[in-house]
């Protein structure tokens, strides 16, 4: 099937620890909880994605063990297209493993695993699932060199491709010059730039010039910035929230950017509604589970005092 958005990416496993602060080096912390469910930042923005309304597709990678198969499972409980998905034998699906403190402040370390198999030659078999799209997500818990062979062809092909360049890496001119959409955190924005002494509106603006492409830069409860190719420059408010668990929050924000756009909305308003389905996912435990669906990013939207917002 055809779908409106394509998200080349990620699958994790999270295995998501709370406790009352990061340990310090070399000590053991007793912590307050666990959970176990699916995620990765790829699979988190597909999710996103879908439940936002916009017919979805993904291409990755997952091992054939019980993670994989739940991954699987849950694509199809999604309404997710799961053609360029890949089953690769001994491999192993990879694991995220987000500590995750009272405030909802977390950190992760990931361990790619099944989705550094992803190379350039699934990709190009991948094509026609590019091709078909009208929005291309990509991250970077694949290796570049994939995300670089989906950018080249859904930009040969007019697709609007949007990269969320996390973890953040050193990245190949080719592969900013096909992209049309940049969506970063500040810390993101700093190591891109390397210019950590600029505000975001300038950093970004710097990367706009650089690079000709749209930036919109997630500012966690302060909201989002968008710098727009155009020159046009808007800040997304946000509104106070209690945060619970900031797991996959950006994500959330990515994959609805990437729905609104497919449904024909402007970059700033696209980002609004992004911005309150991050809002909205903050309330809640979990990655990929704390997507909102449209109908709950519309009640908010209606009724802006019962949610408050960021990402």
């Amino acid at each position: 099937m055809s779908a409106s958005v394509c998200v080349v990416g990620s699958f994790m496993m999270d295995l998501v620890a709370y406790a009352p602060r990061r340990p310090n080096p070399g000590e053991t912390l007793i912590g307050t909880d666990f959970s176990f469910a699916p995620g990765g930042k790829g699979f988190n923005q597909a999710v996103a994605s879908a439940r936002a309304g916009a017919s979805t597709a993904m291409v990755g990678c997952v091992g054939d063990d019980d993670m994989g198969a739940q991954f699987r499972s849950m694509l199809l409980a999604e309404g997710i297209d799961a053609t360029a998905v890949q089953v690769r034998p001994g491999a192993g699906t990879g694991v995220g493993l987000p500590l995750v403190e009272p405030s909802g402040q977390n950190s992760i370390v990931v361990v790619p695993r099944a989705n550094r198999v992803v190379d350039a030659v699934q990709i190009i078999e991948a094509a026609p699932v590019i091709t078909a799209a009208t929005v291309l997500v990509l991250q970077l818990e694949l290796a570049v060199e994939a995300a670089l062979a989906a950018a080249r062809i859904a930009h040969e092909r007019g697709v609007t491709v949007i990269l969320n360049p996390a973890p953040v890496c050193p990245l190949p001119a080719e592969l900013l010059e096909h992209v049309d959409v940049l969506v970063p955190n500040e810390g993101e924005l700093a190591a891109l730039t390397g210019r950590a002494d600029l505000g975001p509106s300038e950093a970004a603006a710097l990367l706009r010039d650089r690079w000709g492409l749209d930036v919109v830069v997630t500012l966690g409860e302060r909201g989002a910035l968008v710098v727009a190719s155009g020159g046009e420059v808007s800040h997304v408010p946000a509104r106070p929230v209690r945060a619970v668990d900031t797991v996959g929050a950006g994500d959330v924000f990515c994959g609805y950017l990437a729905a609104g756009l497919a449904q024909g909305l402007r970059l700033a308003r696209a980002a609004e509604a992004a911005n309150v389905a991050a809002a909205i996912s903050v309330t809640r435990t979990g990655s990929a589970a704390s997507a909102p669906t449209a109908d709950e990013v519309r009640a908010f939207t209606e009724a802006p005092s019962t949610v408050a917002s960021g990402q």
